[in-house]
């Protein structure tokens, strides 16, 4: 098996496993209850949230645990009701949990304009300057693309929001973990993250908050995430989830280094084997996010070609996986028609080996030229 689709989801980090455990099988008290059972409980939830604020630099109070990048993405977005005469900016490339909370915001009277983005996929600053305005309240745009890797110029957006009294939010759910993030220096007020992206366990996740950011809580109930959002936390896996962003910012640049070789090694043996396709996404981009389109392919007859060989990819987006038709992403790039439906995503993560790259590579080839 190589497992080539380490976008959509990662293999659990073995020392975050570990980690978690205890908080399954003995210290499962309540982190809110005031006995001495749960002191341990709680002193783990607060050093967790310490650990995960130090990795994006951060405040721990700044940091609320969710249940993942959705939940945070429509928490940034919703909590700004009411929404009337309001207006928020986003892109035309961002994903569904972002676009989908834009068309529900908008029924409630909230106008929302989408921003083009150029070949790339990278928002252009001045495209923000000529679309914001006084009735701007915020202003979302992805730190990485899921579908084609392309890392956006976010500290001149957020700088450009700002100017104009408007807050900056970012879904950064595919660069956390991969790429160095530091909300202050980069001026942002929201982040969204989630856990299973970067070898933490799937359900757990957090949205950054900035001290002073005027935003309505998520859930109402009792007093937990400091009022904001309500319910028992999940202590397991938020210490897994500080385990795991902890063991990626530690090895982030060795194995960027690698990661980036493999994707050299991929696209010169598809080229060698001759391969006619189209790189997608920019220079700057998250290591080891491949999104090619081949000349006269099927995508996702290539998928399920590869799924037989044990070999296992994706079309673009893992939510848009079941449909046929071209995504959004590569429509706003402008990919050529002979090209667009033989878009695939080949992302390599920190358990593959360089091996991987060449196998995956003569596997398409080898079903191009047999089809």
């Amino acid at each position: 098996m190589v497992y080539a689709d380490n976008a959509a989801t990662t293999k659990l980090d073995r020392n975050a496993f570990e980690a978690m455990k205890p908080y399954l099988l003995q210290e499962y008290g309540n982190p809110s209850s005031p006995y001495s059972f749960s002191r341990s409980v709680r002193k783990a939830l607060k050093d967790a949230r310490a650990r995960i604020a130090f990795c994006i630099h951060a405040l721990p109070e700044e940091i609320y645990f969710t249940s993942g990048g959705t939940e945070s993405d429509n928490w940034a977005f919703k909590g700004f009701m009411p929404y009337k005469k309001k207006n928020i900016i986003t892109s035309q490339i961002e994903h569904h949990a972002i676009l989908n909370a834009c068309a529900a915001i908008e029924r409630f009277g909230c106008s929302v304009n989408y921003l083009p983005v150029d070949k790339y996929g990278i928002i252009q600053p001045d495209v923000l300057v000529n679309v914001i305005n006084d009735r701007t309240e915020l202003v979302s745009v992805m730190l990485a693309n899921n579908e084609i890797g392309t890392i956006e110029p976010v500290t001149e957006l957020a700088g450009i929001a700002h100017e104009n009294g408007a807050l900056f939010h970012t879904d950064a759910v595919q660069a956390v973990g991969h790429i160095p993030i530091d909300v202050n220096a980069m001026g942002i007020d929201m982040l969204s993250a989630s856990g299973h992206k970067f070898n933490a366990p799937k359900g757990i996740g957090f949205l950054y908050i900035k001290k002073g950011t005027n935003i309505s809580p998520y859930a109402d109930g009792g007093a937990q995430e400091f009022g904001m959002r309500a319910g028992t936390e999940n202590v397991a896996l938020i210490v897994a989830m500080a385990h795991a962003l902890e063991a990626n910012c530690k090895n982030m640049e060795s194995a960027a280094e690698r990661l980036y070789r493999m994707e050299q090694i991929f696209l010169c043996t598809l080229t060698e084997a001759g391969v006619d396709y189209l790189r997608n996404g920019a220079d700057k981009h998250i290591p080891g996010n491949i999104s090619i389109s081949i000349k006269g392919a099927n995508g996702e007859a290539l998928l399920h070609r590869l799924d037989l060989k044990g070999i296992y990819i994706s079309t673009g987006a893992a939510c848009d996986s079941i449909n046929t038709k071209i995504s959004h992403v590569i429509k706003a790039i402008n990919v050529p028609k002979e090209y667009a439906k033989g878009t695939i995503r080949v992302s390599f993560g920190v358990y593959n080996e360089e091996y991987d790259a060449v196998v995956v590579a003569l596997a398409i080839a080898g079903i191009l030229r047999n089809k």
